[in-house]
């Protein structure tokens, strides 16, 4: 690209265009290899004489800032080893943002994978048939069949089709193409919500031990979030605050424990909200893997009143990268959804959204689904059977039908810190999560988030046994 050269103002011309160049080497906007406009062709941009511009060259050439290659061109030179490098930037010391953004934290992710990979929510990238859907997406994006302009804020017609179908068979949900919106995973989908029902001051309600960038997102658009704490059923009910205009909830795989909400609780919380006047976000965390048990009405079919927003994701059945989810809402809220997207970023990647479409239609995502599942479940079953044989009186794990996770409360005898093993197992190749660090309020009962999603089976039972070591 042609770098920017600006003469406004007095002085020597050509001294004005070496600083300018050198400026940019200096700070890697122009980098060892880049070529530099002829001087013929930035002499007439510039429009000053060629030998102006040639003067600038010769001296960045005798200093050694750039070379002349005869008859290719003129190239920045690779920088010695004692070349000072800086970088300039506007400081910006007196702009502040607000107080609220000041202490949220945000994930740097990990420079290297884990040698034995525990995390949650990260998906085997190898089980992905990345041959066929590299297919897809490249004929999406033969030229006649790329729109010239914007789409549909709300997603790709065909798209939003087939995700009301797909949830409506392997989920029941209940939906057609115009109650779909696409977004940039499901936390879109949560800012979206937020944007177009929270006030400063709302009272949200989440769960406690929950989901924490939700309750980081709800808190910064100004509600004031309660955790409200969840037992074997689900989120109770009781401890909700009555003033709460939004519950936020994961009732097919609450996250992190893994525990679905009972029917029985489900039914209470659709009756609070209709009394409450409130709004249930349902987030399906992690429904397409269940391993035990039948799956249980969602929210969203058993309400009759239209009051469950229902949040989904493909970053666990495809890839977190492809960043795809969806909202399902009522049509009261469809315009002010489609406002808020637009006014957001428009529309996502419509050549990857209709690639997916037709992944969904031709029954191949539910065929990866499934063979997902199977290596997941055999994943699940060693991570069980090692913390019982291994963890006996140390870990006790938290019963769960679905997801790509496990959790295990520290046992009523064991004494370690949690912070020192995971340290201690990090050192050791093996990264897994803190279940404190899923609470808001206190730690509450100290133990371990084990996700199978991204280490692999054969690594399972060496990474539990440096697991064990660690305490």
């Amino acid at each position: 690209m042609d770098p920017h050269v600006t003469l406004s103002g007095r002085g020597d011309l050509a001294a004005r265009i070496y600083r300018q160049l050198l400026d940019a080497i200096l700070d890697d906007r122009l980098r060892a290899g880049d070529r530099l406009p002829p001087t013929r062709e930035l002499a007439r941009t510039l429009d000053v004489s060629r030998n102006t511009v040639a003067v600038a060259y010769d001296r960045l050439t005798a200093e050694g800032f750039v070379v002349s290659r005869v008859g290719a061109g003129t190239f920045v030179a690779a920088p010695a080893a004692d070349r000072e490098r800086r970088r300039r930037a506007p400081g910006g010391a007196g702009i502040l943002p607000r107080e609220v953004w000041r202490d949220v934290p945000v994930s740097a992710g990990l420079p290297d994978a884990p040698e034995f990979d525990f995390r949650v929510g990260v998906p085997d990238p190898g089980l992905f048939p990345h041959t066929k859907w590299r297919r897809f997406v490249a004929r999406e994006l033969r030229p006649d069949d790329v729109p010239a302009g914007y789409g549909d804020p709300a997603g790709h017609e065909g798209f939003r089709a087939a995700i009301a179908r797909y949830t409506g068979v392997a989920r029941s949900v209940h939906a057609a193409a115009e109650d779909v919106f696409v977004t940039q995973g499901a936390q879109q989908a949560l800012d979206l919500i937020g944007r177009v029902l929270i006030d400063p001051g709302t009272r949200v309600a989440v769960e406690e031990p929950g989901y924490p960038p939700a309750r980081r997102l709800f808190h910064t658009l100004g509600a004031r979030v309660t955790a409200v704490p969840v037992d074997s059923e689900g989120i109770d009910v009781a401890a909700i605050p009555p003033d709460a205009r939004l519950v936020y909830v994961t009732p097919s795989h609450q996250f992190p424990l893994g525990t679905p909400m009972s029917l029985a609780r489900r039914t209470a919380l659709l009756d609070w909200a209709e009394r409450h006047g409130a709004v249930l976000v349902e987030d399906d965390y992690d429904t397409e893997f269940r391993f035990e048990d039948r799956p249980l009405e969602p929210l969203q079919s058993l309400d009759p009143a239209g009051r469950v927003l229902y949040v989904g994701t493909f970053s666990k059945t495809m890839l977190p990268s492809l960043r795809l989810g969806f909202l399902v809402a009522p049509p009261s809220l469809r315009p002010a959804l489609r406002a808020a997207k637009q006014l957001s970023d428009w529309q996502g990647d419509l050549a990857v959204q209709a690639a997916l479409a037709r992944f969904i239609d031709e029954g191949l995502l539910a065929r990866h689904v499934r063979r997902a599942a199977r290596e997941y479940r055999a994943r699940r079953e060693l991570v069980k059977a090692g913390l019982a044989e291994g963890f006996a009186g140390r870990l006790e794990p938290v019963p769960a039908v679905a997801g790509l996770h496990l959790c295990a409360h520290l046992g009523p005898q064991e004494t370690v810190e949690i912070p020192e093993v995971l340290a201690r197992a990090r050192k050791l190749g093996v990264v897994l999560d803190d279940l404190a660090d899923y609470h808001a309020e206190g730690r509450g009962r100290a133990g371990l988030v084990l996700g199978y999603g991204a280490v692999r089976t054969d690594r399972v039972a060496e990474g539990l046994r440096r697991l064990a070591a660690s305490f």
